[in-house]
């Protein structure tokens, strides 16, 4: 892709306006764990890496629990959609000037990505710097197109400024537990003949295993990986901090970064 932070994001607006169907899956440093098969647990009161404990936690709704003795399946899966390639498959997993946590895997990243510069993009493609604009072009652009939603089971959709026409949902420390959605929504996507659908995933790193086996499947969907940029209209917390920004005007430095 072109490299720039506001570049690529239009590349995609784009793209799903003219209805040219892609992907988009984003790695960050939880992914990168998995990938290089350390353990990670995130509690509400700690977080756990590989073999160093951290003071601080995440919300409930965060909680994860992957263990690479038992959980082999996930990191396989997680590393098959990272390496994949295809027609308008992009992959968010690092910047030139990258001042987040997946700055300092981005060598490794690299490394076992073999796909060339094409289709490498950043995950922060619609949060921080870029968020304002995901609220102001890509959610009014959802409005166009039949939505799917793979979300959080606690998610509500009364207050959605666009219709979803079939949702799929997840519970706690989905990207172990709910593997079973990637023959389910599989199913649905060949049983229906699904075609022109906008895919949004909201489902942790299940969200890039099942976007590589979707698009796998059927390129005749776009399938996007939004994170928690919809948690205001979903009735979710927000606990990053550019949403706390953006939706509460607290002072945090992550609606301000941006990448290129």
């Amino acid at each position: 892709m072109s490299k720039g932070y506001v570049e690529d994001f239009f590349l995609l607006l784009n793209k799903l306006k003219n209805k040219e169907h892609f992907a988009f899956t984003r790695y960050s440093d939880g992914e990168v764990f998995v990938m290089q098969n350390k353990k990670v647990i995130l509690e509400t009161d700690h977080v756990e890496v590989g073999d160093i404990r951290y003071n601080f936690g995440y919300s409930a709704d965060d909680y994860k629990e992957f263990l690479p003795e038992r959980d082999a399946h996930v990191k396989e899966g997680l590393f098959e959609s990272f390496v994949f390639e295809k027609k308008n498959y992009f992959v968010g997993a690092g910047c030139a000037n990258c001042t987040c946590a997946i700055g300092e895997f981005i060598p490794w990243l690299k490394e076992h990505y073999q796909n060339g510069e094409e289709h490498w993009t950043t995950p922060n493609l619609f949060v921080n710097a870029n968020y304002p604009l995901f609220v102001n072009h890509f959610v009014p652009e959802f409005k166009n197109h039949k939505v799917v939603m793979v979300c959080s089971e606690n998610a509500a959709f009364d207050n959605l400024p666009f219709e979803v026409v079939k949702d799929f949902r997840v519970g706690k420390n989905c990207i172990v537990n709910d593997h079973h959605l990637i023959e389910e929504i599989s199913d649905w996507v060949t049983q229906n003949n699904i075609e022109n659908h906008v895919f949004l995933f909201s489902a942790s790193s299940l969200s890039e295993i099942l976007i590589h086996k979707l698009f796998k499947l059927s390129a005749k969907n776009s399938y996007i990986d939004i994170g928690t940029t919809l948690h205001k209209w979903l009735d979710l917390s927000l606990e990053r901090d550019y949403l706390k920004a953006y939706w509460k005007g607290q002072p945090l430095g992550d609606i301000y970064k941006s990448c290129a």
